[in-house]
């Protein structure tokens, strides 16, 4: 039986836990939209968008952003905004919101359009410091689990159940397309992470198997395994990964057992590929590499019972699910005390996805 991991309390304030968007690209420094760079603390990104928004006079549904970010933190990050002038946008400011950079842009902003986040995170009340220590040496090293997490499902955790109902014919679901999709996002992340326990069980998550679909991570490529020594070296150098399942009727299968292994979690909610298709609007489906080797982390501690975390990830990984596989995080006060917004939807926005 495993060790219990160390303790350590998390986002005691927002400045522990501070998120720093990657760009995609540049602005073209023209068109008819406006990248603009901000700074905000304490806010979601949609409540930061929707008070640009109506102090630009714009529409908050022409507005985009690459990937939604934490409230409890301090962030930076872009959202474009459509026939604004970046001076105007430039001259806004709040105590908790500062617009850093304002530029022109030809295209809106969309989810995804982001190379990644580098975080600078402090952990208090370590229990442990020196396991804490090698623990996230390993991480830098071996990488994690690319786990979805927790707040990926909602604020009740039922998202990915309200899903599964109306895939399934159970329940006629909302009538919202956003919301619909939203929802459908959760329930494959749930199959995924499924799939991702499985094999973190056996201890294959990190290893090419035969009939593996595995991604290289420098160009993001993807070939099926058929060379499995091979492919076991590379991917201890680092080089590549297997991928897991994000469940969609035109998702890119895998071969042999693994793709029966996949196969048997749609099983388990009485589902299989083909019974997605009616869905296919909702997520054609994707793969998700199964781990994630962060770079550039840094952990030291800085006093008594404080461990400084920096590192930067891909876009669409957690920092929370790198720093659980190290500690047991508890939640600080002010990220446990305050609650949570709601856009009256009735659906719970997965904040933060970083994606």
């Amino acid at each position: 039986m495993n060790a219990p991991l160390p303790t350590a309390r998390f986002k005691s304030s927002p400045e522990d836990f501070v998120v720093d968007e990657i760009d995609a690209y540049p602005a073209t420094g023209d068109g008819p939209h406006t990248l603009v760079r901000f700074k905000k603390r304490g806010l979601t990104t949609d409540v930061a968008l929707g008070r640009l928004a109506t102090a630009l006079g714009v529409d908050k549904r022409a507005c985009g952003h690459a990937g939604l970010k934490d409230k409890e933190a301090v962030t930076t990050q872009r959202i474009s905004l459509p026939e604004v002038a970046p001076e105007a946008a430039l001259a806004l400011r709040w105590d908790d919101l500062e617009v850093l950079e304002a530029a022109r842009h030809r295209n809106k902003l969309k989810p995804g359009h982001l190379h990644g986040n580098r975080f600078d995170i402090v952990l208090r009340e370590v229990s442990d410091v020196p396991a804490t220590l090698a623990a996230l040496a390993a991480i830098g090293r071996d990488g994690f689990p690319n786990a979805f997490g927790p707040q990926r499902f909602g604020r009740d955790g039922d998202n990915a159940d309200r899903a599964l109902a109306f895939v399934r014919g159970e329940d006629r679901g909302p009538r919202d397309s956003r919301d619909r999709r939203m929802l459908f996002s959760a329930l494959q992340s749930r199959w995924f992470n499924r799939l991702l326990s499985a094999r973190v069980a056996d201890g294959s998550y990190q290893v090419p198997t035969l009939g593996d679909l595995l991604k290289k991570h420098d160009t993001g490529g993807m070939f099926l395994c058929e060379d499995v020594e091979t492919d076991r070296a590379r991917a201890a150098r680092g080089e590549l990964s297997p991928t897991g399942p994000m469940f969609g009727s035109e998702m890119t299968c895998p071969g042999g057992e693994v793709l029966a292994r996949e196969l048997s979690v749609l099983a388990e909610d009485g589902l299989d590929l083909e019974r997605l298709r009616p869905h296919r609007a909702l997520g054609e489906g994707t793969r998700r590499v199964l781990r994630i080797l962060p770079t550039e982390l840094v952990a030291e501690e800085q006093g008594e019972g404080v461990v400084r975390v920096r590192m930067t990830l891909p876009k669409g990984a957690y920092a929370t699910t790198a720093l659980a596989a190290a500690v047991s995080l508890l939640p600080g006060r002010s990220a446990r005390d305050v609650p949570q917004p709601n856009d009256g939807s009735g659906i719970d926005s997965p904040e933060p996805t970083f994606e």
